[in-house]
């Protein structure tokens, strides 16, 4: 079976309503489709909605960048899945280094909204990766392992048909700095095999892992061909209509 190729871009904390619809427009005009890939944008939640409507209809698929856990209850200033799904989207970005890293979030925190997700019928995209500190360490394999057992604790195999994972190496994420296709490669390698151990060969196989850390239009190509790679989850480069067309559209 082949895996699933996902060109995924994450907004972060940035356009406002009339910003992103004339970015999604711009993108839908621009889109090349090819054959088995999907696209995804992840804009902020106070234009989700407005995102999801303009996409409807287009090989454009949405998610939020973040949710709680419960369906509903008081918890100011948190949206629901049932609220991300209201919103039109499909997928939801979990474990995002800015999320662990400056809102301290954990992996057991990570577990549990992969579960919620699930549950609710999201598609959960998961980020995992290490600091620069780490990687200087040798620590990149333990890390990796730690974060991808914990954010998958509790699963089954038919569970991670549902979810795709993102290597972000946090040092290489709004740095400029980027992972050679070879250091992504081994980093990818080695959460295959870790999934390999915890669920199968063939969820292994079929699981997509995606790239992200400083992913422009020069650098794409090497990443793209190698073999466990299976898509970009862009940042910076994928506010602006030129280069994230200039990556999707490889």
């Amino acid at each position: 079976m082949d895996r699933r190729q996902i060109f995924a871009g994450n907004w972060k904390m940035f356009k406002t309503g009339d910003e992103a619809e004339k970015l999604i427009k711009a993108l839908i005009n621009g889109l090349n489709v090819k054959s088995g890939r999907e696209y995804v944008v992840f804009p902020p939640a106070t234009v989700l909605s407005r995102v999801s409507a303009l996409c409807a209809d287009t090989p454009l698929r949405t998610g939020a960048q973040n949710m709680f856990h419960e369906n509903q209850g008081a918890f100011t200033g948190e949206i629901s899945p049932l609220m991300v799904k209201d919103c039109g989207a499909s997928f939801i970005l979990i474990g995002h280094s800015e999320r662990r890293h400056i809102f301290h979030e954990t992996d057991d925190d990570v577990n549990i909204k992969v579960k919620s997700a699930l549950a609710n019928g999201l598609e959960p995209m998961v980020c995992v990766g290490e600091l620069l500190l780490e990687r200087e360490s040798g620590e990149t394999e333990k890390v990796l392992e730690a974060q991808v057992k914990g954010a998958f604790a509790g699963l089954k195999p038919e569970d991670m048909s549902r979810i795709s994972i993102a290597y972000e190496p946090v040092w290489a994420i709004g740095t400029g700095k980027v992972a050679t296709p070879e250091m992504a490669e081994e980093a990818h390698g080695v959460i295959r095999g870790l999934i390999k151990t915890l669920f199968g060969v063939e969820t292994a196989e079929i699981i997509p892992v995606l790239y992200g850390g400083s992913v422009k239009p020069d650098n794409i190509s090497g990443l793209y061909t190698r073999e466990n790679i299976d898509g970009v989850l862009v940042g910076g480069a994928s506010l602006e209509e030129d280069s994230f067309l200039k990556i999707i559209n490889i």
